[in-house]
């Protein structure tokens, strides 16, 4: 079987759909793999293997060659179509690329179409393409974002909330099969004493100045208006002294929230750590106590998935697609979306209540291993592609 996958971005540009695909094609190692994404910058080539997939990128180099990658992309699987006559069209997410699959799925009415959701945001956020005008949004941007769901044979979703997103824009069929986590990547190894492991976490906690006796709550966060953390930061002043945060990541908002945290006094106590690399974040989860994320929206959310694999004790709102893996006083607690006072008192609530936290921590841990461990996923994806575009 070949396959042709469209994805706007892709490796070595990373989010949870770039990651998602790498997984899940190594794990098929019996099927053929070729992918077309936007290439984003002249340092990377315009075509390379990565893993199982063989992997062509278009554009000039630049961040705007997602907006060229509509009719960019659609002319080079036209080339590559020529000589190897894919059986399947697989879009991540519906976005640009997406379009490139719905116009080149117009051409070859014989092919089965895959459109797989993975968005965080709510479909009005697409808005902000035209300044929020309800009018233009319709004429121009929603007719585009949509196609992709009619002429798609089937849509799998990473979550229940955008499985209903599916069904609500299409008639296809619809199967939730969620992004994993490769669990024991965010273990200590059973190798390593007990002592060992604290002297792990402490070697972090050390380089960044925390106190033995400090309490670390972590975010692993874009840092973008959806994911929260300007509540998060906001909370830390309910929460008492000893009570440390590290931010790890970047975003357009990072000056908008180190200006945040200095007016609310916190610089002392909060630790902008800005991108960290993937293979790093099992030693700062592992040194941290809490895990917090007060999401606006949220696709799945796999970072809260990762700290749970790290054994942290995750808080979190109960939107999108959070719902799925976070139940309320089992997985993990909810706070209230908007609310620094309600993310405070559940943080505080956990770091008073260490019984609470090993039996959430356990909890979480085994609902991972049993259901999103990756071999899994990749075995109903192959499902998907194999029996059910047929």
């Amino acid at each position: 079987m070949k396959i042709l996958i469209f994805s706007t971005a892709y490796l070595p540009f990373v989010g949870g759909a770039e990651l998602a695909i790498k997984e899940i094609t190594d794990r098929l190692p019996d099927i053929s793999f070729t992918l077309i994404t936007a290439r984003f910058s002249r340092g990377v080539p315009a075509r390379e293997r990565i893993g199982n997939v063989e992997v062509y990128r278009v554009g000039f180099g630049t961040r705007f060659d997602k907006w060229f990658l509509p009719w960019l992309g659609l002319r080079k699987a036209k080339q590559l179509e020529s000589t190897a006559h894919f059986d399947v069209l697989w879009s991540m997410m519906a976005s640009q690329a997406s379009l490139s699959a719905t116009w080149f799925k117009e051409l070859h009415q014989g092919k089965k179409l895959v459109l797989t959701l993975q968005e965080g945001d709510e479909e009005a956020h697409l808005k902000r393409y035209v300044l929020g005008n309800e009018f233009l949004y319709e004429l121009f941007i929603r007719s585009w974002h949509v196609a992709v769901f009619k002429q798609a044979n089937v849509i799998t979703a990473i979550s229940n909330y955008l499985a209903d997103r599916a069904r609500r824009n299409s008639s296809a069929e619809v199967e939730v099969i969620p992004n994993g986590v490769t669990v024991g990547k965010f273990q200590i190894p059973n190798s390593k004493s007990q002592t060992n492991s604290k002297s792990q976490n402490t070697e972090v906690r050390q380089r960044l100045g925390i106190k033995p006796e400090d309490k670390v709550v972590i975010t692993t966060s874009r840092l973008v208006e959806k994911n929260g953390v300007g509540d998060l930061i906001e909370a830390m002043q309910y929460l008492p002294e000893y009570v440390k945060l590290l931010i790890c990541g970047t975003g357009h908002l990072d000056r908008d929230y180190k200006l945040k945290a200095k007016s609310y006094q916190l610089e002392g106590r909060i630790r902008f750590l800005g991108h960290v690399p993937n293979e790093q974040l099992p030693d700062y989860l592992q040194s941290a106590d809490i895990f917090c994320r007060p999401s606006l929206s949220e696709g799945l959310g796999i970072s809260f998935l990762e700290a749970m694999a790290a054994g942290v004790p995750v808080v979190a709102t109960p939107v999108g697609g959070i719902p799925d893996f976070l139940s309320d006083g089992g997985t993990g607690l909810f706070c209230e979306v908007n609310n620094p006072k309600s993310i405070a008192e559940k943080v505080q609530t956990l770091l008073s209540d260490s019984d609470l936290r090993t039996r959430i921590a356990t909890n979480a841990l085994a609902m991972v291993q049993e259901k999103y461990g990756w071999e899994g996923i990749a075995e109903k994806m192959k499902s998907v592609f194999v029996d059910k575009v047929d």
